[in-house]
């Protein structure tokens, strides 16, 4: 008979759920999780790992595209769009045995199919109709991720208006492309697909491309966007979306003015919501808003015993953010000392498109409104020697200090790799740094991460190099 009695009973294999499984192992927790499809989840089976795969084929092309820039002759370059997919399905799958490996190692029992609620500390798990097991835990973790946001009349369909998992797995190469939604989803695809010669208009709803980030940082983003072939179209809402046979005519309307755009094939992507269905919430004190599962700063939900974690209990939708809030939810089950609540301020958000797109903590308007009075530093990637032996000239890094208290409040950034240089400043979020320890750390040369020194001392009237 398989052992059934558990110290924590994890609903959801995804970033959030594995992760939260070894940590608990870790602690000396008797685990279990449960996983109905991939262990991994979205992030690592259909977004964030294969998405950047994606992205990494058509930088290559547009590198090789640019040899001559460098020296180089390079001939007859084609795309081979089933090579470029297979890739990026290789790479989800050689992360999930990874993911399948780890948990054994750490004594995690897994258990294959759906999990819900089925009173109190018990956790039904089944394979359709086919009852698999009923788990009892001491303490039970949601952690069932979310999915794409639907909008009635403009739903995907699989085939000529496509959802993330139908754009990462394309059948054909659209020759013209319509992306709605410009955040993060939306425009690393109409990077991928413009890099790879189509045809790309991106609509957003609100007054800038990716919306949540720095003013600055969407202004540049917007330009680098337009400069490269895309069409963006902010302050825009598409109302209709009309099937032909092999092609999506979309109406657009615009302060009041209508117009139609005729495309090979339509990315919806507006947002998500959570995954709250069939988790035998009924019944309990779990208080969902908005699709979302309310928790307190230990994740703990109104229901004894049950938490919730990751994109199930609401903003920031990152990956890391799930991780980290299930580790700080089993060690406080755990009893660990020194655990912290997280603060969403100090998580970085990336976006891969071409530029790089980073940021961690206050934009300058967000600091403003919170009252603080400011000091802003820029420095653009022009004024770096590597960025230029790089060939790529072109980004910004921003930072944002409280003028009295010299506090790191936010840093914004476009350009090559700023998704890996994001974290010098997560860290400083995090290790609650001023601008006094920036500007006396010594940044290796020629990198690129000069530039955040450089952003800092501009802050100060103390730059260098421009």
């Amino acid at each position: 008979m398989t052992d059934t009695n558990f110290d924590v009973v994890i609903v959801g294999g995804g970033p959030g759920g594995y992760v939260t499984a070894i940590r608990a192992a870790q602690l000396g927790l008797k685990t279990a999780l449960v996983e109905r499809e991939h262990l991994g989840g979205i992030c690592l089976n259909w977004g964030c790992i294969p998405t950047k795969a994606l992205l990494r084929s058509s930088e290559v092309y547009q590198l090789i595209k640019h040899a001559e820039n460098f020296g180089l002759s390079v001939k007859d370059v084609k795309i081979d769009l089933k090579k470029i997919v297979q890739r990026s399905r290789d790479v989800s799958a050689q992360l999930t045995k990874g993911v399948t490996h780890l948990l054994k190692k750490n004594k995690v029992a897994v258990f294959d199919g759906h999990g819900k609620l089925n009173g109190k500390g018990k956790v039904l798990v089944k394979q359709g109709d086919k009852r698999i097991a009923e788990l009892e835990g001491k303490h039970i973790i949601l952690a069932t991720g979310a999915r794409a946001r639907q909008i009635p009349g403009l739903e995907s369909d699989g085939k000529l208006i496509w959802s993330y998992k139908e754009a990462m797995l394309p059948d054909m190469m659209p020759k013209k492309l319509l992306v709605v939604g410009s955040g993060a989803i939306g425009i690393e695809f109409a990077s991928f697909y413009n890099a790879l010669g189509a045809d790309v208009t991106v609509v957003e709803v609100l007054d800038r491309v990716l919306p949540v980030e720095d003013e600055d940082i969407s202004k540049f983003a917007h330009k680098a966007f337009d400069k490269q072939g895309m069409k963006v179209r902010t302050a825009t809402t598409v109302t209709a979306l009309k099937k032909g046979k092999d092609s999506v005519t979309a109406t657009l309307e615009s302060k009041g003015k209508k117009e139609e755009i005729t495309v090979d094939r339509v990315i919806m992507a507006v947002g998500i919501v959570g995954n709250t269905e069939n988790l035998g919430l009924e019944g309990t004190k779990v208080k969902v808003e908005k699709t979302h599962v309310v928790v307190d700063e230990w994740l703990q939900t109104g229901e004894k015993g049950v938490y919730a974690i990751g994109d199930l209990a609401g903003a920031p939708w990152l990956a890391h953010k799930a991780s980290h809030e299930g580790v700080i939810c089993v060690e406080k089950i755990a009893g660990v000392a020194g655990v912290h609540p997280l603060d969403t301020q100090n998580i970085p958000g990336c976006t891969y498109c071409t530029p790089q797109v980073a940021s961690v903590g206050l934009t300058e308007a967000k600091a403003k409104e919170k009252g603080h009075k400011v000091k802003v530093g820029r420095f653009p990637f022009m004024g770096n020697g590597k960025a230029i032996a790089l060939g790529e000239p072109e980004g910004l890094i921003k930072t944002v200090f409280d003028a009295d208290t010299g506090e790191l409040l936010g840093a914004h950034l476009v350009g090559a790799e700023v998704t890996e240089l994001v974290q010098g400043f997560a860290i400083a979020r995090a290790g609650e740094l001023t601008e006094a320890e920036l500007m006396h750390t010594v940044f290796p040369h020629p990198t690129l991460s000069e530039m955040m020194h450089e952003s800092v001392l501009d802050a100060y009237g103390r730059v260098i190099h421009m």
